[in-house]
């Protein structure tokens, strides 16, 4: 079947580009990084009835595994072997095996079952989500336009800490969860403790047919036509985003919630829509209920798993909408489209993401600012989340101050630039915003350590400083348990609660109240290399808490080298100055006089180092005579180091080789 679908579309775009120059050229589709050619003829996909479901899961599981399946068993894609992360689009993400940035299919599926009683095909609509913890606002985004769920679990691993974190989301967006357990083809698969810690650890009713897992193998397909049944007979139909339809309070109209957008350079601006009222069609004007602005439809589609144009969009249908909108300021996410001039309510929308962790972006020479700020502003426009705001730095120069999600988050941002634009960049340490309360009863964010208050300042006019914590989930086998509460302690967090999975699953699930400074730092690496690798841990938004905060600096050769300021906690003050101030000593290169290296809180010296100078041998050239001329000499090289020190006193350059050792802030995470 597959085939025979593969050669109709061939020949139908053969056929296409075979017109007379007098015909019309084939359309040209873009979306996100693919660009495609249709035919003009369009394909009706909204006379069938829908179901639309997610993919969600811990990292490494096997979600973009068991997409591909989908898509294969669905015949959406053939089924020739050669496929793998088809709906990873994104260089970095097939580089480093993780999911970015959600991504959006329609598959035609035909249920035997519903054949045998002579009905019609289900439009299957697939959101594939991130599993990472920096990208939950993508998930949560997805969620909200989703009937159901396929919460996938490795069967060799078990539940992990973000596996909890998901299934939280799904069932605060209250979507109809399906467990699947997969790679059970593999030896060391344990489905039966896979079912006692969804029972256990999820509180999964695991006696209700509704909740019976599904064994598969997304490597070798086996157990997918049965997850596609499934979905098909425990996803609910579509009851309206917000819970009532149009129809169901009276009302006749369109609506569609955006819940993502990107730009293209052709075509302006393109929304990611799920219609969950009445239907849409080019030519129509469609309204923001943000903006109020009006828009004329220009062209609209789904994807299959290409960009595919239709002559409609009907109610349960997710596809993407091309209007004469060109700034993606404009496509807010979470906003309601409906039809100009009808009068009907709003959507619920979600809350847009907060950046959680800031990092200076620079270029590696100085003159490359311009090409960099290109690049930055290019990959931006198509991640609302990240936030930008120019800065400059005496030691490294111009650059950008930009909010992310998570340091994974940074470091993707980072590859994507290297990989896609050629830039070799510096990212100074990422921080968090800290809250400060002055005596005047005024409250600022402060992210950014150059702009944080002194000692002096902070004992006259500052009131409050509090910092933002986060509530983690840390999973772990039995045997770990001691060294994980060991972490925690060291990174000042907070026990709330710890449980012992039952059943012999020998997996133990805690949670701790952490702060986010202890966290974006080196948390993950230390988890990963204390626990053997078999440690997860994912965490959610806490509150702000009071904290004794200082500004760490240092100086070089008594002039302070702004790039280098941190914020954190007193108690890590002397440890992260006495390291750096080492770091300091073997990146910069001697001189011919001493350079000396110091971290200082306000007044106070917390660590010193010294470069020792050259030392020329000004008495090689002398034979014989009194010693007294030998001592001339060297008083004399003594005096002139003393008048060259005070010459160049604020002028030792940290070379940028020494920021590049110094401030190496790639955490490997994912």
């Amino acid at each position: 079947m597959a085939g025979v679908r593969g050669v109709q579309r061939i020949a139908l775009l053969g056929a296409h580009l075979a017109r007379p120059a007098a015909c019309s050229a084939p359309r040209r589709l873009f979306h996100a990084c693919c660009v495609v050619s249709v035919p003009k003829k369009e394909i009706a996909f909204d006379t069938f009835e829908t179901r639309t479901f997610s993919i969600i899961a811990h990292i490494d599981h096997g979600k973009s595994t068991l997409a591909d399946r989908l898509l294969e068993q669905t015949h959406t894609i053939p089924s020739d072997g050669s496929n793998k992360q088809v709906l990873d689009k994104l260089k970095v993400e097939r580089e480093r095996g993780i999911t970015v940035k959600s991504q959006a299919v329609s598959m035609v599926y035909k249920d035997p079952a519903r054949e045998a009683e002579r009905l019609p095909p289900i439009l299957l609509n697939l959101i594939d989500t991130p599993g990472h913890v920096d990208f939950a606002y993508e998930v949560r985004r997805s969620l909200s336009v989703c009937q159901s769920a396929l919460l996938v679990v490795d069967a060799t691993q078990g539940i992990q800490a973000q596996t909890i974190s998901v299934y939280k989301i799904a069932k605060q967006c209250g979507v109809t969860i399906i467990p699947v357990l997969n790679k059970v083809d593999l030896p060391a698969s344990d489905p039966e403790r896979c079912v006692g810690q969804l029972s256990d650890m999820l509180g999964m009713d695991m006696s209700d047919p509704a909740n019976a897992p599904l064994l598969v193998s997304a490597k070798t397909g086996k157990g997918v036509p049965a997850v596609l049944h499934a979905l098909v007979e425990r996803t609910p139909p579509l009851p309206g985003v917000d819970g009532v339809s149009l129809e169901q309070r009276g009302l006749k109209g369109f609506r569609a919630l955006v819940f993502d957008s990107w730009y293209d350079k052709y075509r302006g601006v393109i929304a990611l829509v799920s219609i969950t009222d009445g239907a849409v069609k080019k030519g129509d004007t469609v309204a923001s209920h943000h903006t109020g602005k009006r828009y004329e439809v220009l062209d609209l589609g789904v994807n299959n798993p290409e960009p595919i144009s239709t002559l409609i969009l009907r109610k349960g249908q997710v596809g993407w909408m091309i209007t004469n909108m060109k700034d993606t300021a404009e496509a807010n996410i979470g906003d309601t489209f409906y039809r100009a001039g009808e009068q009907v309510p709003a959507l619920p929308g979600f809350r847009p993401a907060l950046p959680t962790v800031f990092a200076g972006i620079f270029p590696t020479d100085k003159s490359d600012f311009l090409k960099l700020e290109d690049a930055i502003q290019r990959l931006a426009i198509n991640d609302r989340s990240i936030t930008m705001q120019r800065e400059s730095m005496t030691a490294l120069g111009q650059g950008y101050r930009l909010g992310f999600l998570g340091t994974l988050h940074l470091d993707v941002f980072r590859q994507r630039l290297e990989d896609e634009y050629g830039h070799e960049i510096l990212v100074t340490t990422p921080t968090v915003p800290f809250r400060i309360t002055y005596r005047d009863g005024t409250q600022t964010l402060c992210s950014n350590p150059v702009e944080f208050p002194d000692e002096s300042i902070r004992k006259t006019h500052v009131e409050l400083m509090e910092e933002p914590y986060v509530v983690g989930s840390l999973v772990c086998p039995e045997e770990y348990t001691g060294a994980m509460m060991e972490l925690c302690a060291e990174h000042r967090g907070e026990q709330i609660d710890i449980e012992f999975s039952s059943g012999g699953a020998s997996q133990v699930h805690m949670e701790y109240q952490l702060p986010l400074a202890e966290v974006v730092t080196d948390f993950f690496d230390k988890l990963k290399s204390r626990s053997s690798g078999f440690a997860s841990f994912d965490y959610e938004d806490g509150d702000y808490h009071k904290s004794d905060l200082v500004k760490l600096r240092f100086l070089v050769a008594s002039s302070p080298v702004d790039a280098l300021e941190l914020v954190l906690h007193r108690s890590k003050a002397s440890y992260f100055g006495r390291l750096w101030v080492q770091r300091l000593k073997s990146a910069i290169p001697r001189q011919q006089f001493e350079i000396k290296i110091q971290a200082v809180v306000g007044s106070k010296v917390l660590a010193s180092e010294t470069v020792r100078a050259y030392r020329k041998d000004v008495t090689a050239g002398l034979y014989g005579g009194h010693y007294e001329r030998k001592l001339k000499h060297l008083n004399k090289q003594k005096e002139g180091k003393k008048r060259l020190k005070a010459m160049s006193l604020g002028r030792v350059q940290v070379p940028q080789q020494a920021f590049m050792e110094i401030l190496d802030t790639r955490q490997k995470r994912e």
